[in-house]
């Protein structure tokens, strides 16, 4: 009885197959043609009514239909029996009994050596190259003449590059591709190119098509009509327009630098944290890169763990894909501050209770009530390694990129701010800062909280003034519309502020209004001194409970003194750092030194664990 769960038995089961077989059976045990000619026309016949009574028995019991045969554990060696001479003079019979009346018949005799002859090419090369996958055999079996014509080249490739695996299982992967682009392929894999480049190396992730080609639009095959999926089974460099590469550590000032970056320097910024597989990651970056082909661009990487990655294949995968070799710029903080930063928030909390308002609200109907910390510092500090303690192992990722600039958060506050962009501005050509800028970027940030409260959008309309008691319903068709969010450069808008005549604050957030609105409230005297006390007392609301959050946060000191109570986390600690730290203590000694509670940390191990 025939298994519906073996690929093999079901592919045997076709009725070329059992044709096929019929007639090599009859070469060898001889007789008649009338005779042969009777055994398939009887095979034939009952093949058809075992067909219609399986559709009969599912239209009935549709549980009972057999699974695809690519869902079966033996479809690969199921395909290899498509190319048993058996089944290749089946199909002949087949297509000779189709045309018989176009005169498919007179030509049989000759399909019938035709297929003889195609399967010893076949035979020979299924035998020679055993990798074949199940994707490989598919395309080949669907392009049989197109690989027949182009045999002996295909060959001679798979031979010049048996020893290159890798591009081997790039070819196999994507076989039919590689058959319908045959003449661009073979030029490139042929190629001094390809060898110096790929081959020479041992290269895991060969590019299939030539990278140089792919971000020229006139030619036939580019980036621009090939998906982004394909381009992953292909392994293909990710497009090259970006500037350089920016890592940093979760709490190293990133957020303050990617501002300057966007609104000073009018760079991209193509950040994919957490997002996603490999795979699905480079997707992401591969379009956002077309898309942004005319701007300026920088790519970013701020995690490691293979397991965010899907795994270590698609991670190492990932990065292989940025070939252009570029600066790199490193932004890193005094470890210790990093675990502060890690564990003394309530990340995720969200400290806004609607993200929308109007004047009918008060501080307290807008802003979550005070809620005590809760902190649970670890006894190791290998979960900070993704994404904290990365340095060395993210430089070993992109060992090919050889010029890294590390930069320290203590570098981005302050007056110092205007020295470092100016520097980054040479290093890598950027925009030089403006004049008008430098109030902007030496600006003293609101604290880190408030990532987890803005944006926020008021409404301003004036009978919402008579009321203390927030309204169910917000006028939105009616109102003009401020937004609170950090600094927005955007030429349309105006930061109210800067009215708000608060001497004591500096703040990189801002109420923005557009233009035309702001002219607006401005022509109505008495409602502009309305809004703008109304802001300058949300303001103040704002700074003071900001303040509390920071008085409630964790301090650095709380960590040091975890650490000096906690022997394992002190000695994870200090064989993570010495492990991660080793580039930077090697090209940046002077940083290190300067990390006040990372050396008041080495002391400690010193004093309490000797050389551990």
């Amino acid at each position: 009885m025939l298994n519906p769960n073996s690929a093999i038995e079901r592919v045997k089961n076709h009725l070329a197959y059992k044709l096929g077989q019929t007639v090599i059976e009859h070469r060898h045990n001889g007789g008649g043609y009338i005779a042969l000619f009777k055994k398939l026309y009887k095979i034939k016949k009952q093949h058809k009514k075992e067909q219609k009574i399986y559709q009969q028995i599912i239209q009935v019991f549709p549980q009972l239909k057999y699974p695809s045969l690519e869902t079966c554990s033996d479809y690969n060696e199921a395909l290899r029996c498509k190319f048993h001479l058996s089944y290749m003079i089946g199909e002949v019979l087949i297509k000779a009994y189709q045309n018989w009346y176009k005169g498919g018949g007179f030509k049989l005799k000759n399909n019938i050596k035709k297929a003889n002859k195609e399967f010893q090419i076949f035979r020979e090369i299924l035998k020679e190259f055993k990798e074949l996958n199940g994707e490989a055999l598919k395309a080949i079996q669907d392009n049989k003449q197109l690989f027949l014509k182009e045999f002996p080249r295909i060959k001679n490739i798979l031979k010049t590059h048996q020893d290159y695996q890798p591009i081997l299982d790039n070819i196999f992967h994507n076989f039919n591709y590689f058959i319908k682009n045959f003449d661009l392929i073979e030029e490139w894999l042929l190629s001094d190119d390809f060898k110096e480049k790929y081959k020479k190396e041992n290269h895991p992730y060969p590019s299939l098509l030539d990278p140089k080609k792919l971000n020229d639009e006139n030619e036939k095959i580019n980036y621009h009509n090939i998906p982004a999926e394909l381009a992953w089974k292909m392994n293909l460099p990710l497009p090259p327009n970006y500037e350089f590469m920016w890592f940093f550590s979760h709490g190293a000032g990133a957020f303050t630098l990617g501002q300057f970056f966007y609104h000073l320097f009018k760079i991209n910024i193509l950040d994919y944290f957490c997002g996603g597989d490999g795979d699905i990651r480079y997707y992401k970056f591969y379009n956002k890169l077309l898309e942004l082909k005319d701007k300026r661009n920088i790519i970013t990487i701020n995690d490691i763990d293979p397991s965010w990655y899907g795994n270590q294949h698609k991670r190492d995968k990932l990065f292989s894909s940025f070939q252009k070799i570029t600066p790199i710029l490193f932004q890193i903080r005094d470890p210790i501050e990093l675990i502060k930063h890690a564990y003394g928030r309530k990340w995720g909390n969200n400290l806004a209770k609607t993200k929308e308002f109007d004047l009918s609200y008060q501080f307290n109907d807008i802003i979550t009530e005070v809620e005590v910390y809760n902190y649970n510092l670890p006894n190791t500090l290998e979960g900070q390694r993704p994404q904290s303690f990365l340095w060395k192992s993210l430089i070993e990722c992109f060992d090919k990129f050889n010029d890294c600039f590390y930069l320290d958060i203590s570098k981005i506050r302050g007056e110092e701010t205007i020295h470092t962009l100016n520097y980054l501005s040479n290093k890598f050509n950027l925009k030089q800062i403006k004049i008008n800028d430098k109030e902007f970027v030496t600006k003293s940030y609101f604290k880190g909280n408030l990532y987890f409260l803005l944006p926020l959008t008021l409404y301003l309309n004036k009978e919402d003034l008579n009321t203390n008691i927030p309204n169910k319903k917000i006028n939105k068709n009616n109102s003009l519309i401020i937004n609170i969010n950090f600094f927005q450069n955007d030429n349309n808008l105006f930061n109210l502020y800067s009215e708000l005549s608060i001497l004591d604050m500096d703040s990189s957030v801002g109420f923005y209004i557009d233009k035309q609105d702001y002219n607006k409230l401005k022509n109505d005297s008495i409602f502009y001194k309305q809004v703008i006390d109304y802001l300058r007392n949300f303001a103040y609301e704002l700074k003071n409970r900001i303040q509390i959050e920071e008085d409630l946060m964790l301090k650095v000191e709380d960590v040091l003194r975890h650490l000096y109570n906690n022997k394992n986390a002190r000695v994870s600690a200090k064989n993570i750092l010495d492990e991660e730290l080793v580039y930077i203590k090697q090209h940046r000694p002077d940083i290190v030194a300067s990390w006040k509670y990372y050396q008041e940390f080495e002391k400690m191990c010193k004093e309490l664990d000797g050389d551990i």
